[in-house]
């Protein structure tokens, strides 16, 4: 199938992204595409360099007559999102992402593509690799674990690089120029709790909730999209407190960056409140998929009755769920606040991304962004105090800068130019509420000129991710230009 993606235009990005799609490589578990990165280099007979973290950085000349043009960093990251359909049977560390052609887009089968950030790797190395492109001398940055922390460019040294211009191909629609980001930092609340046997007489279920679309916890955040864990704490917190509901064990979501689509809880019900229960429980769905009914058409929660053998025999006890479900209703999810500065710029929000509960212990992780660091840590603090309220004690961790705009920079003006002539309109200059490696980057390289820009994707950090072919040609056309109008050295 992935045959039929390296037929696409422009076929030297795509059968690149094919190979690169051929190796696992989820973020902390980057070996293997370290060594097919710092292999591909070698082959080419380019300086390659693998630094202590895992970064590899593989140095290019200029082509003739391009010497005296400044040096560029161009720069992706290595890993991807690994998310699959829970019917989904794939194995991320053994098998390749299978792809397939729909519309006039590039899927994959039940998982997310790897688009993000593979498209932007692949459209370096299709560089590295040619003999027939005009650029000049080139510092191809390949970073790490920029899904899961940012820990490849936090650990770049400074002086590694000497490029004056960086170019990170790490957005996704055709039409924008990103000149900032916002930074973010992980929200972990923990409790432990002593467990209680199931009361006699009582029903046990399985709540499972599917079908929501998820997506990228930065650039979908403002959509409305439906978040699974906080949903499922709207149905426990109405039966826990109708019907005396106790949980045993949750389990939802899983990526920080990823807005969580899917969550499972087994329960116990009265025997008395079975009926009622159930009734109340299917009005409540009911009414959340009105309130979806627009950006989440596949949602559905699916009851189901367990048992004798699979019904809980340990429950969380009635005072801590209490303060766990109001904690969690409490947890702001979603847009915190609007840019006043730039136009339908999201500046603050919060992803409740994972909820784990069972065998006395619970945890839920949060990733918190903003483009101003003072409102990072308001809705971080919010957070903190919502869940220390019920006892838990609450971590911060991975903190990263935004990447505070620059709308005089130089090279802004080249792509801006570039654009306009290539296509007869203007492109969108933005900020985005993604957390894009240049902020951090620009603290190791304060003096870089730094701009991003990427091909169409949507959906991803979801099994929904998908690439559009047209624009890939169109992004592709874009940066080969770029290439030609790297201003002189001064």
């Amino acid at each position: 199938m992935n045959q039929e993606i390296r037929n696409l235009e422009p076929k030297q990005v795509w059968n690149k992204f094919a190979d690169l799609n051929a190796v696992p490589r989820p973020s902390k578990k980057e070996e293997r595409v370290i060594a097919f990165m710092v292999d591909f280099g070698k082959s080419l007979g380019l300086e390659t360099i693998q630094d202590e973290v895992g970064n590899v950085i593989i140095k290019k000349p200029a082509t003739a007559g391009m010497e005296n043009r400044k040096t560029i960093v161009m720069q992706s990251h290595l890993d991807m999102v690994h998310q699959k359909n829970n019917d989904t049977d794939f194995d991320f560390d053994t098998q390749g992402i299978e792809m397939y052609v729909e519309e006039g887009w590039v899927r994959a089968k039940g998982t997310t593509l790897g688009a993000d950030n593979g498209l932007g790797v692949a459209t370096i190395m299709a560089i590295l690799e040619s003999s027939d492109i005009p650029h000049p001398a080139i510092e191809a940055l390949f970073t790490i674990d920029e899904e899961t922390g940012m820990t490849g460019a936090k650990g770049l040294k400074g002086g590694l690089l000497e490029g004056e211009i960086l170019l990170n191909l790490d957005t996704e629609e055709d039409d924008e120029i990103d000149i900032g980001c916002a930074g973010g930092i992980d929200v972990t609340a923990a409790a432990e709790y002593d467990e209680e046997d199931t009361p006699e007489n009582s029903v046990g279920y399985r709540i499972t909730i599917k079908g929501l679309n998820g997506g990228h916890s930065g650039m979908d955040i403002h959509k409305g999209l439906g978040n699974a864990n906080k949903i499922m704490n709207r149905l426990l917190f109405d039966a826990f407190d109708n019907f005396g509901l106790q949980i045993a064990t949750i389990k939802g979501g899983s990526l920080r960056n990823a807005i969580p689509r899917e969550s499972v809880a087994t329960v116990i019900i009265a025997q008395m409140y079975d009926e009622a229960f159930v009734y109340d429980m299917t009005q409540i769905v009911e009414d959340i998929k009105a309130e979806l009914h627009t950006v989440d058409p596949g949602f559905e929660v699916v009851f189901e009755k367990l048992d004798e053998a699979e019904t809980p025999k340990k429950v969380m006890p009635s005072m801590a769920q209490y303060f766990f479900v109001r904690s969690m209703y409490a947890a702001h999810n979603g847009v915190f606040r609007m840019s006043p500065d730039f136009d339908d710029l999201v500046e603050a929000s919060n992803n409740i991304a994972k909820v784990e509960v069972g065998n006395g212990q619970l945890t839920v992780k949060c990733l918190t962004r903003s483009s101003v660091e003072s409102s990072k840590m308001d809705v971080a603090n919010g957070l903190r105090s919502a869940f220390e309220l019920m006892g838990c004690e609450v971590e911060f961790s991975g903190s990263y800068p935004g990447w505070s705009p620059n709308p005089d920079s130089a090279i802004l003006d080249v792509l801006v130019d570039i654009y306009e002539k290539q296509h007869n309109e203007k492109p969108n200059v933005v900020a985005c509420h993604a957390g894009l490696e240049c902020g951090i980057l620009g603290t190791h390289y304060p003096d870089m000129d730094m701009i991003s820009f990427g091909p169409t994707i949507k959906g991803a950090h979801s099994p929904a991710e998908r690439a559009n072919i047209e624009s890939l040609q169109k992004f592709w056309n874009f940066v080969l230009e770029i290439l030609k109008q790297i201003p002189e050295r001064k």
